[in-house]
């Protein structure tokens, strides 16, 4: 009996491309999975993240003001929260005690920065008179000395510099004085407001921004926030720390020695010591040159001894016991991270580049698939720990894994379970991971 001629008991037309839920063809599949097609994948997803780096970063260039100033308020924030944590401490309201460090701070740093406009407009004309003069008297020794030194490309590249600037090209012939005014104003007051509320609200806002997330990923959020504002807040306290140092003792003997433009040049120190490496080495440098001009060659000799023995006692000293492990950053990466903040942000990205790489090396860490939560022999103590505050941003499920861990790297250090170890072959951080070890005597779990 053949099938009526009617439309609804027509088969419907085989399929032209790949049914999903199949698998696709042999060579469909052949075509991605060799060496070729796995490339073309990878090169498709890095052009694919390079295009969303470039969009986000196309726009924060667009709301670049918003940005500086959210990110210095944030500096400021974890350099002086520990003080407002103390006074709620003590029973101040969390208002009382943001509004009594907030006044206090930008006291403090009104006055400062006053001071440093004042010490040094007054005697800028004789310091930057004397540097030049101190370069033509350094020049002349070089030239005249037992070294054939030719100083021709060292003018040229001054004098290529010196016009650079004062040509306008280097700040942007279209941008305007009231245009930078304006923008400096609008950044400052934004600043102020942001600030006010990260040391009033800081914890909630980022309570707040926790919740959306939950297990793993909020427990390495936490860390990645607490981290970054204990690097943050860590290089800013101990860089003023050890730039007042460096000042004091630069300025003394300075002082002592007869050189008269002693506290411009402490005020140089301090201020150029929040660029690392460079800002030391560059005050130094000016310092003796004024003192070779004001006080002859001995004198500037006994600054650069003074400086180095200061270099010394900064990176050996100083360093690591007011910094500790907070820009845990090889001196290459420093330089670097130099080098690009001034390229893109000038004289601000520069004093805020190393920070910034010291926050992101920190976080790559943390996100990395190596990152271990529980304690570790080598790494040392847990940073995810239910008795510290990120681990309080955990879920509960999440606090009792790494209580688990803590026990049974605990338990595994115990005689007993060494011996087992050794004769298993394993170490201490493979016991993290393995399901199969118990996490109490016994075998119960």
């Amino acid at each position: 009996m053949t099938t009526p001629n009617n439309p609804r008991h027509m088969q419907p037309p085989p399929p032209s491309g790949p049914v999903p839920g199949q698998p696709a063809p042999a060579g469909v599949v052949a075509l991605w999975s060799d060496t070729v097609g796995r490339a073309a994948t990878r090169c498709g997803q890095v052009l694919l993240i390079a295009a969303v780096s470039a969009g986000v970063v196309w726009l924060l260039l667009r709301v670049y003001l918003v940005m500086i100033a959210a990110f210095v308020a944030l500096v400021f924030a974890s350099a002086v929260y520990p003080l407002v944590r103390w006074l709620v401490g003590k029973g101040w309201s969390r208002l009382s005690a943001t509004g009594v460090v907030f006044v206090g701070i930008f006291t403090l740093l009104s006055g400062v920065v006053t001071e440093i406009v004042f010490a040094v407009r007054t005697e800028w004309d004789s310091l930057s008179t004397s540097a030049v003069e101190g370069w033509h008297r350094l020049q002349q020794f070089i030239m005249s000395g037992p070294l054939p030194v030719d100083t021709g490309a060292v003018d040229n590249a001054l004098q290529r510099a010196t016009g650079l600037i004062a040509s306008g090209t280097f700040l942007g012939s279209a941008v305007t004085g009231i245009t930078i005014a304006t923008e400096a104003v609008t950044g400052l007051i934004l600043m102020i407001v942001i600030l006010f509320f990260f040391l009033k609200d800081g914890p909630k806002i980022w309570n707040f921004t926790l919740r959306w997330f939950h297990g793993d990923t909020r427990a390495k959020l936490a860390e990645s926030g607490d981290r970054t504002i204990q690097i943050l807040g860590g290089y800013v306290r101990g860089t003023v720390i050890i730039n007042v140092i460096e000042a004091v003792v630069i300025g003394v003997p300075l002082a002592l020695l007869g050189v008269p433009l002693a506290l411009p040049l402490a005020v140089i120190v301090f201020v150029l010591g929040f660029l690392p490496i460079i800002g030391a080495t560059f005050a130094t440098t000016l310092a003796a040159l004024v003192a070779l001009v004001t006080n002859g060659l001995v004198t500037a000799l006994i600054i650069v001894a003074l400086a180095i023995a200061i270099n010394q006692l900064e990176s050996h000293l100083l360093q690591p016991v007011i910094m500790g492990r907070t820009l845990s950053l090889h001196a290459i990466v420093v330089l670097l991270a130099l080098a690009v903040g001034t390229l893109v942000g000038g004289f601000f990205g520069a004093v805020l580049a190393v920070p910034l790489a010291a926050v992101a090396w920190a976080v790559i860490q943390v996100w990395t698939d190596t990152y271990q939560a529980g304690e570790d022999p080598v790494l040392g103590e847990d940073p995810v720990n239910p008795e510290s505050r990120v681990g309080s941003k955990s879920t509960m499920a999440q606090r009792w894994k790494y209580q688990q861990m803590r026990y049974q790297e605990l338990f595994d250090l115990s005689p007993v379970q060494g011996k087992r170890r050794q004769s298993r072959g394993k170490n201490p951080s493979d016991n993290l991971t393995d399901p199969s070890r118990p996490t109490r005597p016994g075998g119960r779990r």
